[in-house]
C-alpha cells in the first residue's frame, strides 16, 4: 500500500493534463478552420533557421482531420499511462521528450514542413515500453506489455514506407524516448525484491519450504519445534478390597 502511494498515485492531474493537450490542439485546429488560417508553414522545417520554431509549434498543428484524430486518442492514452506510473518524471520526460523529438526532426528531416503530434506520441511509445523493462517492476513490464500491444503497430511507421508521412519525426520520436528511459533513474519504482531474492535468504528457515522434505513432498502437518516435553501425567486409582466373608453373613 505504501509503494501504491508513493508510485502510483491516482490525481485529477492523470486525466486533466492529458485532455487539455487533446483541447489545445483541437482548439487550433478549430481556430484555423474558423478564421482561415494556415499554420503548416510553423512546422519543423529541417536545417533552417525559421525551421527551427517547428520545435515548439509543430505538435500542435495538423494538416487535416483525418490527421488530428489518429493522434488524439494515442496522446491521451500514452500521456495519461506517463502521469500516473511516472508522475514524478512526468513533465521531464514530457517537456524534454517533445523538444528533443523536435530537434532530431530538425536535423534528420527531409526539406518539408513537418507537423503534428506523432513525434511527441512515438516519444511516449518508447519512453513507456523501454523504461518498464529496464526498470523490472512488475507493473511497469505490465504497461510495457500493454504499450506494445496495443500500439506496436506504430513501429512500421518509423521506415520511409509512405512519402506523406514524417517517418524522420517518428523515428525521432522513438529514439529520444528510448534515450529518456535509459537516462531517467531517479523517480521510478523500484522493482519488488521477495524474501528469497535477499542476500542473508537461509531457505531452512523459510516457513513456506518447511513443508516440504528432502524429496519435495508435501507435509501437511509439521511438528513443532523446541517445543518443551510435558511431564507424564499419572492417573492413581486408590480402592479397598471387598471383604467377602462380610458380604455372605448379610444374605
Amino acid at each position: 500500500m505504501q509503494e501504491r502511494d508513493t508510485y502510483f498515485k491516482f490525481n485529477t492531474g492523470v486525466v486533466g493534463y492529458p485532455l487539455l493537450f487533446i483541447l489545445l490542439i483541437w482548439i487550433v485546429f478549430w481556430f484555423e478552420v474558423r478564421f482561415g488560417f494556415d499554420f503548416n508553414r510553423f512546422g519543423v522545417a529541417p536545417r533552417t533557421i525559421t525551421g527551427l520554431r517547428g520545435v515548439l509549434f509543430s505538435p500542435f498543428i495538423h494538416a487535416d482531420i483525418n490527421h488530428l484524430w489518429h493522434n488524439t486518442l494515442p496522446l491521451l492514452i500514452l500521456s495519461a499511462a506517463l502521469f500516473f506510473f511516472y508522475q514524478k518524471n512526468a513533465w521531464r520526460v514530457l517537456i524534454i521528450g517533445a523538444l528533443l523529438t523536435g530537434v532530431l526532426t530538425w536535423v534528420l528531416g527531409r526539406p518539408a514542413n513537418h507537423i503534428g503530434a506523432s513525434g511527441v506520441i512515438y516519444m511516449l511509445f518508447g519512453f513507456l515500453f523501454f523504461k518498464g523493462i529496464i526498470a523490472k517492476h512488475f507493473r511497469l513490464i505490465a504497461l510495457s506489455f500493454i504499450v506494445v500491444f496495443i500500439y506496436g503497430s506504430m513501429v512500421m511507421y518509423v521506415l520511409p514506407i509512405d512519402p506523406k508521412i514524417s517517418w524522420e519525426g517518428h523515428l525521432s520520436g522513438i529514439v529520444t524516448g528510448a534515450l529518456l528511459a535509459f537516462t531517467i533513474k531517479k523517480g521510478v519504482a523500484p522493482p519488488v525484491i521477495y524474501p528469497w531474492q535477499s542476500k542473508d535468504y537461509n531457505p531452512e528457515e523459510d516457513e513456506f519450504l518447511k513443508h516440504f522434505d528432502e524429496h519435495g513432498n508435501f507435509i501437511e502437518n509439521i511438528e513443532p519445534e523446541n517445543l518443551e516435553v510435558e511431564e507424564e501425567i499419572k492417573i492413581i486409582y486408590e480402592y479397598k478390597e471387598k471383604d467377602i466373608d462380610q458380604d455372605s453373613k448379610k444374605d
